[in-house]
């Protein structure tokens, strides 16, 4: 007796393919850069993977699920809390990773655009919060606690204030007036933020 040939799996339980996946992420980011959150399309976001529509709502509903997805996946990776040994050297690398990741041209062309759609979307404003607030608050806590226990920073100092003081220049300057940093900015910035914080 013959051995019936093997049932093939239903359409509906293929293994979805992790390099198609990622490319899908990528062609998210770069149609963002291109065109914004609200001409971006499934069409041209398959178009720029080289897939096909279905392989997209494969996976993701609609491009809002999309770039949700996307933001939540940033936020897990979550960033390097720095441990110099000392507050100007852990304020200083959070200033490097951060002016590396706001100077990359994908990443200065989606933030503002995100930002924007997120007054008119509720879930892209609670993504963006866990995205880019919510860890950002996490290593600028560490910070602030190594610095209070070394004594550098008194008790009780905010790590909220910390974060504004570190932060919120750089962002200022490279996304929204979008002027380039001039040599030894960096140095000046950490070494502002951190007379700032001690006073």
């Amino acid at each position: 007796m013959s051995t019936p040939p093997p049932r093939r799996q239903p359409a509906g339980a293929a293994v979805l393919r992790e390099d198609v996946t990622e490319a899908i992420r990528a062609a998210v980011f770069e149609e963002l850069a291109a065109v914004g959150f609200a001409r971006m399309s499934i069409e041209g976001i398959a178009r720029r993977a080289g897939v096909g529509k279905t392989a997209v709502y494969r996976r993701w509903k609609s491009k809002l699920s999309l770039v949700l997805d996307l933001l939540t996946a940033f936020a897990a990776q979550g960033l390097p809390a720095p441990a110099t040994g000392s507050l100007y050297g852990d304020v200083r690398a959070l200033l490097e990773v951060a002016a590396h990741a706001l100077r990359h041209p994908v990443a200065s062309q989606v933030i503002p655009d995100l930002l924007v759609e997120a007054a008119r979307h509720p879930e892209i404003a609670d993504a963006i919060k866990a995205a880019l607030l919510d860890g950002q608050q996490g290593v600028a806590a560490l910070v602030v606690r190594d610095a209070v226990r070394r004594g550098e920073l008194p008790v009780g100092a905010d790590p909220d204030l910390a974060l504004d003081l570190i932060i919120g220049p750089l962002y200022w300057r490279l996304v929204v007036v979008r002027t380039p940093l001039p040599e030894g900015y960096l140095d000046d910035l950490a070494a502002s933020a951190v007379a700032a914080l001690k006073a």
